[in-house]
This record gives structure tokens, C-alpha cells and sequence, in this order.
């Protein structure tokens, strides 16, 4: 098995369409939690209301932390913890990242919500959807490899006039528990992703305001 077949081993149980009901259940989660997050909420607060509504919806289990972050922290990376503990303001920014299993597979996605009318705010987060749906498509028509797809990020995201995170590449998923397979980052993969296997991941930071975006889902 070449180094890129490795990186995309499955086990004997893997499905896509299994990865894809995953892909729906997280969205619907995600989908849930957004319109109960409401300014005044602290971000532990909404941290725990996703984990009930996962509950609600018969997840297996939680297979990467929850994040949601407020404000400034939706600058941060996954590893970096949060700035205390804010409070979602009246015209703010936020983020769901989600990773969670069912059927035995792996769902992650994640997406920017606005609360008020900030105009920034609402281009910041539909600027992140925007940059994913042009990077989605630039792998089904090119098969692009993973390195090249966050070099097509980082010029669009320049063209957009926002700076993309290139700390983040994107990653593995699978039945789980994909780790197993060592498959690294999707921005340093050598070849073009299969479907089924790999998140796409958008990070963005306005390019002079404290906050930024952040938009991920499997590519399929």
C-alpha cells in the first residue's frame, strides 16, 4: 500500500452512506443549536446545550470536544483554549464545530451564525460558506491534492479580501476511530482526497477587526 492508500484506510465496517447520514445528523444538530443560541448566553452555557441536544439526538458518543466559540475566540485554532468565558453581545459572531458519531461513523462540520446587523459580521460569516463552496468545487473539477487545495484557499481567500488560517488544513474522518490511520491533514496530503474521508476545513480573520469565521464539512 502506497503512503496516500495508507492515509485513507478504512476499517472493515466503513460506508459512505453511513458517513454520509453522520454528515446529516451533525448539520441537523448544528442546525438545532443555532437558533437557540441568544446574546446574553455564555459560551459554557452554549457548550452545554449542544451536548443535550446531541443527546436528544441518540449520538454514540462525542468523538472530538465541542467548540463554540464567542467573539474574539472565533479567531482561535481547535487546540487553543478559549478567552475566558464570554457573553454573546447583541451584535456578535459565533461558531459551531461538531464532531460526533453515529452509526458507528464520524460526523464533524461546523459554521458561523450573526446575532444583530452588523454588516462585517454577516459577510465574515457568509464569506467563510463562500470560500468552502469555491474550494468544494475546485476538487470535483480539478481532483486537486490537498496541499494545492489550501493554496487555492489562501489566494481566493485574498481575492475576497479576508486572511485565511493556515493553521488549520483540515483532517481524517471515518468509521471511527479514524485516528488510527494517521491520516495527517487534508493541506498536507500528497494526492487528491477520495470522497467520504476527508473535512474540509475554512478558518478566516477580518483583515483589521478582532474576530473572524470559521465554515467545515466532509467532502463527498
Amino acid at each position: 500500500m502506497t503512503a496516500a492508500g495508507a492515509k485513507e484506510a478504512v476499517g472493515e465496517f466503513y460506508d459512505i452512506q453511513s458517513m454520509k447520514h453522520a454528515q446529516q445528523m451533525t448539520w441537523q444538530a448544528i442546525e438545532q443549536m443555532s437558533v437557540l443560541i441568544k446574546p446574553g448566553m455564555l459560551e459554557s452555557e452554549a457548550r452545554e446545550l449542544g451536548k443535550k441536544i446531541l443527546n436528544e439526538l441518540d449520538t454514540q458518543r462525542i468523538w472530538h470536544p465541542m467548540l463554540i466559540r464567542f467573539g474574539a475566540n472565533t479567531l482561535k485554532t481547535f487546540k487553543q483554549p478559549s478567552d475566558g468565558d464570554p457573553v454573546l453581545g447583541e451584535n456578535d459572531i459565533f461558531f459551531i464545530d461538531m464532531g460526533a458519531v453515529w452509526q458507528g461513523h464520524e460526523g464533524d462540520a461546523g459554521d458561523t451564525f450573526t446575532t444583530g446587523n452588523d454588516p462585517e459580521m454577516i459577510a465574515c460569516a457568509a464569506a467563510a460558506k463562500t470560500l468552502f463552496t469555491r474550494v468544494e468545487q475546485h476538487w470535483k473539477i480539478h481532483h486537486s491534492a490537498g496541499q494545492a487545495l489550501y493554496t487555492y484557499a489562501q489566494e481566493q481567500a485574498a481575492e475576497m479580501g479576508w486572511t485565511l488560517n493556515l493553521d488549520i488544513k483540515g483532517h481524517r474522518v471515518s468509521d471511527f476511530p479514524h485516528a488510527i490511520y494517521r491520516g495527517g491533514n487534508l493541506g498536507d496530503f500528497e494526492t487528491s482526497p477520495g470522497p467520504g474521508l476527508w473535512i474540509l476545513e475554512i478558518q478566516i480573520a477580518h483583515p483589521s477587526k478582532p474576530y473572524g469565521a470559521f465554515f467545515e464539512d466532509l467532502l463527498v
